[in-house]
């Protein structure tokens, strides 16, 4: 039993595992060939996944702090509106209120310039105009022969946008084609 343990050590490549054939070689580094190819579009996915992950948590951050006044931006509106109101609703010519008309004018500007520098922006349609049923809400319709079929006629309230966003539509009365006249009963006589 000795003996068939025995290293041959005049012999050193009778001591070495049997070579693989040509082919076992060839087999095995095209398997090993595909699995690092495998390894490496893994890698680049798990890459590309980590930078739009990345990417999209910076648009998301971006667009917080873009439009994180919106909702007070949405509230401050009506006061804006009030005060727009008082203005149209006083006279310039009234002497009693026209430090009053003066104190809203002031408030109302800077109103205006706050606004300004923080992106919002009105929306404010002119009559005419083509209706935008992105920017604008019709909150009726009325006959008009002077205008062309879905032109603002009159703007109820001013819309805004809040850094291209809209906040709030401007609310309009659209014109639409008068109803054709019938004939009476006389004028078929």
């Amino acid at each position: 039993m000795a003996d068939e343990q025995t290293v041959d050590t005049q012999n050193p490549e009778a001591n070495q595992a049997p070579e693989a054939s040509g082919d076992d070689l060839a087999t095995r580094v095209q398997v090993l060939e595909e699995q690092l190819a495998a390894a490496q579009d893994q890698s680049l996915r798990v890459a590309a996944d980590l930078q739009n992950v990345r990417r999209r948590a910076e648009q998301d951050v971006e667009k917080a702090h873009k439009f994180a006044l919106e909702k007070f931006a949405g509230d401050l509106l009506p006061i804006v509106d009030s005060l727009e109101r008082g203005l149209e609703l006083s006279s310039p010519d009234d002497e009693s209120i026209r430090p009053m008309r003066e104190g809203i004018e002031l408030t109302l500007k800077m109103f205006h310039d706050t606004l300004t520098r923080y992106q919002l922006v009105a929306v404010s349609p002119q009559e005419g105009e083509p209706f935008n049923a992105v920017e604008h809400q019709a909150m009726a319709m009325q006959e008009s022969a002077d205008l062309e079929p879905n032109s603002i006629l009159k703007v109820f309230q001013k819309g805004y946008q809040l850094n291209g966003r809209l906040l709030r539509p401007a609310m309009v009365v659209v014109s639409k084609a008068p109803a054709p006249v019938s004939p009476s009963i006389d004028e078929k006589a």
